[in-house]
């Protein structure tokens, strides 16, 4: 019979033997990849001597193909808690030096587990994902799992942050797991995501595609949009993780954290104004204008390279966590096409969800229209901007600076959308469509009968923007409720989140809206 000491060192030996994961030689070869092993991924996750990992005993229960005799540390992948800035974290992080982080019976049922315990405690979940796909030994039993840890990431979708590093492949029906979180990132050049990989595509296609090609970070950073943020390295993923997650709750009943920035809540926009061109009609620099009224100029933008006519991130205001959306004149004018669509009300339902207060600063002159954009689309798509910003319970707030037309002034959120403030800066164009569109269908018999036409037309367009082309019109009718100073944005910005930072707007009761998908 053994001893005390000797049950202790029993142990202690199987508690080393785990802790060395796949062994040095999987290690060299994860470092030569440029990639981080899993437990260095979570020491550099989690604040420092605070991680307590669960479940790493767990061996899987396969006997097919020679795996009754392949010992799995961990089932490759390590899961646990800790604290992140201060606060509970929970993290599941596969590990590639073993198996090469493949997925099956017991691996799945370890991340579930710590799905569960998370939206329990009210903590947000990080998956750190490195993986060669299903452990096809398994066969169905990883099949099985997979969906269940799909079905947590669903039900739990806006309970608690959910955020997927993307730190090395994920393949086949694994690449939903990630798709059906809050945020993706993903190292450029390392990470892959896609249904088929090149071995599958030349079988089943005929075509030769590298995994960069199926999936890389270029391609859903800036062609799917399922990407928010690209970076170059693992330690770069990883301080992006907890930058965001200083902006979100724990969970979804409780209010974004505040943290002291010193910037004045009543500091002045001195110049803004100049930022904008004399020419309504030439883009600017819309970055300039949001990094001057934030506090300290700080901006984290998500999925900066999809959809680039839209600006959607977070930043702060006297302290506390907004969510940014705002027209890019510099991209197509600044119209609004589907994937700026999309990018819109995606990051709109994710503020809504955390209780972050939403700013719309528009300058969009247009909904994209032509026979190519119909055939995209566009009506399904841009209607979820208008579904989004209409369900959105939190205090949402209005600056137009220039352009505010026709169905791009609801879809950034106008009062009948559910704004509950909307300013403009003197230089804001507020009307239904532009002054040559309405001359050519008020004038068009007066314009093709004169003896001169390009000159009636001129004076018609002058007419017309002298009528409607400003903010006053608007504001004579109530259709917004302040024309402003633009040195005073900040400022008065402040005041009005102060103002609704207790608001309440009880909907009709459902289930869920039918938005167009």
């Amino acid at each position: 019979m053994s001893t005390n000491q000797e049950k202790l060192q029993d142990l202690r030996e199987r508690k080393d033997g785990i802790l060395q994961m796949g062994g040095p030689k999987s290690t060299e070869k994860q470092h030569a990849r440029g990639k981080l092993t899993a437990r260095e991924r979570i020491d550099l996750l989690f604040d420092k001597g605070t991680f307590m990992e669960v479940d790493a005993l767990v061996k899987h229960r396969c006997t097919f193909f020679g795996m009754e005799s392949k010992e799995v540390p961990a089932d490759a992948v390590i899961t646990g808690s800790g604290k992140i800035s201060g606060n509970n974290a929970f993290v599941a992080a596969e590990d590639f030096t073993v198996l090469a982080g493949t997925f099956g019976e017991m691996h799945g049922k370890k991340i579930c587990k710590v799905i569960d315990t998370a939206a329990k405690s009210g903590s947000p979940f990080l998956q750190i994902i490195d993986s060669g796909g299903a452990r096809l030994q398994e066969g169905q039993d990883s099949s099985e799992l997979y969906a269940q840890v799909f079905r947590r990431h669903t039900l739990y979708s806006g309970v608690i942050p959910q955020i997927t590093l993307l730190l090395g492949s994920c393949g086949g029906g694994a690449a939903y797991g990630p798709a059906l979180t809050d945020f993706i990132i993903m190292v450029d050049g390392v990470s892959r995501m896609y249904m088929g990989g090149p071995a599958f595509v030349k079988t089943m296609l005929g075509q030769n595609k590298t995994e960069e090609e199926l999936g890389g970070a270029k391609v859903h950073g800036e062609i799917t949009g399922l990407c928010d943020f690209v970076v170059k390295d693992d330690r770069e993923a990883i301080g992006l993780a907890k930058e965001l997650l200083g902006f979100l709750p724990s969970n979804n009943r409780e209010k974004p954290p505040v943290v002291d920035t010193g910037d004045d809540p009543a500091r002045v926009n001195t110049n803004i104004m100049d930022i904008l061109p004399e020419d309504s009609k030439v883009p600017f620099d819309m970055y300039r204008i949001i990094r001057e009224i934030v506090d300290n100029g700080h901006f984290l933008e998500v999925k900066a390279g999809f959809g680039k006519n839209m600006i959607t991130g977070f930043a702060r205001l006297n302290s506390r966590p907004v969510g940014i959306l705002a027209n890019n004149s510099m991209v197509m004018g600044g119209v609004i096409t589907v994937e700026a669509a999309n990018k819109h009300a995606r990051f709109v339902r994710i503020c809504d969800a955390y209780n972050i207060p939403i700013i719309h600063i528009q300058d969009s002159p247009a909904v994209m229209i032509g026979e190519d954009e119909e055939k995209r689309a566009i009506i399904k798509h841009g209607s979820k901007m208008l579904h989004a910003v209409t369900e959105a319970s939190v205090p949402k707030v209005t600056l137009v600076v220039r352009h505010s037309y026709a169905g791009a002034q609801l879809c950034m959120c106008n009062i009948p959308l559910g704004a509950d403030f909307v300013f403009a800066w003197p230089t804001a164009e507020i009307t239904l469509v532009g002054p040559a569109t309405a001359t050519s269908v008020l004038f068009a018999k007066e314009i093709a009968t004169a003896e001169n036409p390009d000159e009636i037309r001129q004076k018609r367009i002058q007419e017309y923007t002298d009528v409607w082309v400003n903010p006053y019109m608007a504001a004579e009718r109530g259709y917004i409720d302040d024309v402003i100073e633009p040195e005073t944005s900040r400022a008065r910005l402040i005041k009005t989140l102060d103002l609704l930072e207790d608001k309440t707007d009880e909907k009709p009761w459902k289930k869920h809206g039918i938005i167009q998908l």
